[in-house]
């Protein structure tokens, strides 16, 4: 269980996280999703003890992560694959953070071959490993403790397709049996897969959060294209209708599909397409509810 309430983070008059507030159940996998700069780094760093809050708390297991003794036994965490001693052998790593741990060394190799890191690879120094070769033993330090709570910050980064399958299948037989993870990523498309609900931060604030079937339940409005999205854009701004870019030249505008309708031909702007919102899927709603304001995104 994780459960984050109010979290806010301001470093001078900067916020770079605003009253954040999610809970993630045993038996479920959380895809935190949000664009590269939204804050989730620093939420799951603030989970983890690491930064300090300006305001807000969360607790890992009914409490502070750092008052948990041990921790690495209960919760497991891979925030930065790269922040790795690059002297030692994958096989040292893992045996140091065994001893630390108390854990069997032999845990330590069950772990370096459930992670698909070859008694070859084991034995090389971590500073000749591929960024994907790092997340391995990332993850495998994660699970050294055989912990009840996994939180990763972008664990998919620098693996090739099989290894993001192998990771979704890891994942969801760790939740499967009782597990809980929270799941950072900046693309949807890794974590559609095997997560259960979706929490999505866009500059520092939770823009929604659900299961699939919540988020599309939920996300009304109209999707329109245009040929020129210029000139529909004015279009749209001249009819009074709130719209909100979510692709180069696509909106969700808080209307019907008549009234935009309306608004692009008064305007002669050409459509390509017009239909409710939810009909594109989660894709399609993560790239609306995390598209920048007209003025940040030029």
């Amino acid at each position: 269980m994780i459960e984050v309430s109010e979290l806010t983070k301001r470093y001078g008059d900067v916020a770079a996280v605003r009253n954040v507030s999610f809970r993630c159940e045993p038996g479920t996998v959380t895809g935190f999703l949000g664009p590269n700069g939204a804050g989730k780094s620093t939420t799951m760093r603030m989970i983890c003890g690491l930064t300090p809050p300006t305001s807000g708390s969360a607790a890992v297991l009914g409490v502070p992560y750092r008052r948990i003794a041990n921790p690495g036994r209960h919760v497991g965490v891979l925030l930065d694959a790269a922040a790795q001693h690059s002297g030692r052998t994958g096989r040292e790593t893992l045996a140091l953070s065994a001893q630390v741990l108390g854990v069997d060394r032999e845990r330590a190799g069950r772990m370096l071959r459930e992670v698909g890191l070859p008694p070859a690879a084991a034995r090389r120094r971590v500073g000749g490993y591929s960024l994907g070769m790092r997340q391995r033993l990332g993850i495998a330090l994660a699970l050294l403790g055989d912990p009840r709570v996994l939180i990763l910050d972008e664990p998919a980064n620098g693996l090739d397709p099989e290894g993001i399958h192998w990771m979704r299948t890891l994942l969801r037989g760790f939740a499967d049996r009782g597990g809980t993870v929270l799941l950072s990523s900046h693309l949807l498309r890794e974590v559609e897969a095997v997560a259960d609900r979706f929490v999505v931060i866009s500059g520092g604030r939770i823009v929604a959060q659900g299961d699939k079937g919540e988020l599309l339940t939920t996300s009304g409005g109209t999707f329109v294209r245009g040929l020129d999205p210029g000139a529909l854009e004015t279009a749209l701004a001249e009819a009074g209708l709130a719209a909100r870019r979510c692709g180069p030249d696509a909106f969700t505008v808080e209307a019907d599909a008549e009234a935009v309708g309306r608004a692009a031909a008064k305007a002669g702007a050409v459509l390509l397409e017009l239909r409710s919102a939810g009909e594109g899927g989660l894709e399609e709603l993560f790239l609306s509810l995390t598209a920048e304001p007209k003025e940040n995104a030029r």
